[in-house]
């Protein structure tokens, strides 16, 4: 994962075809998609419950570029060693999720993967200033953690104003995380956001049979980034 502050698109698998998760990847890469990104969730952390290490190692094999592990679980540390093995380039882990942050962002390093957290809306950007040269990749949650095709919580774009100045030259990736459409995203790439998770707005109308629907929603997205 060589870094850099292009905008990069991160369908999020939440929102396709449970039953064909390997063919849905291999579409979704076709299509343009920059990065992979799974979301895991516990049913106590958030209101939902979805994959487990033994399904991102079996959708592994079928990601080419960089499979973004989002654990929505609490605890997280007992499972990072489970998850890396799957086959995680970033494991993030939530501010709120444990109390120790530093700890598990060590972790994450120690397995080998890049080090992500994320920050529900209600979290300050402030959260993270002490950890800042322990992390890879800060996600903002731009909508409650737990279900998809929720409405954009515009607060979220000062917070990514005020990461990115924390941040300064530093490499690490600000991730948005919720309600991303062509509307939304030249809004939070101009505040600082490099990464884009989007679920519904690439999955809306497509299908392993139709992948070009994935393909001209995502260039929906970055047209709307680029004259934005």
């Amino acid at each position: 994962m060589d870094f850099n502050r292009n905008v990069k698109i991160a369908p999020s698998i939440l929102s396709a075809d449970f039953a064909a998760f390997g063919a849905e990847c291999e579409a979704i890469e076709a299509q343009g998609a920059d990065w992979v990104h799974v979301d895991v969730m516990d049913g106590h952390f958030v209101p939902n419950l979805t994959f487990g290490p033994a399904m991102v190692k079996a959708i592994r094999p079928h990601v080419k570029t960089v499979m973004d592990v989002h654990l929505m679980i609490s605890p997280a540390d007992p499972y990072l060693q489970a998850f890396a093995e799957a086959g995680a380039d970033v494991l993030t882990v939530h501010v709120e999720a444990g109390p120790h942050l530093h700890r598990s962002l060590q972790a994450v390093r120690a397995l080998g993967c890049k080090a992500g957290v994320a920050l529900n809306p209600a979290t300050p950007a402030e959260a993270i200033e002490y950890v800042l040269d322990d992390i890879d990749l800060i996600c903002v949650m731009t909508v409650n953690p737990g279900f998809g095709g929720q409405s954009f919580i515009e607060a979220q774009v000062e917070k990514v104003r005020r990461l990115r100045t924390l941040v300064g030259d530093r490499p690490v990736h600000i991730e948005i995380d919720g309600g991303v459409t062509p509307e939304t995203a030249p809004r939070v790439v101009a505040a600082g956001a490099d990464v884009l998770v989007a679920g519904s707005a690439v999955f809306k109308g497509g299908s392993v049979g139709r992948p070009e629907v994935y393909g001209a929603n995502m260039r929906a997205i970055r047209a709307a980034v680029e004259a934005g």
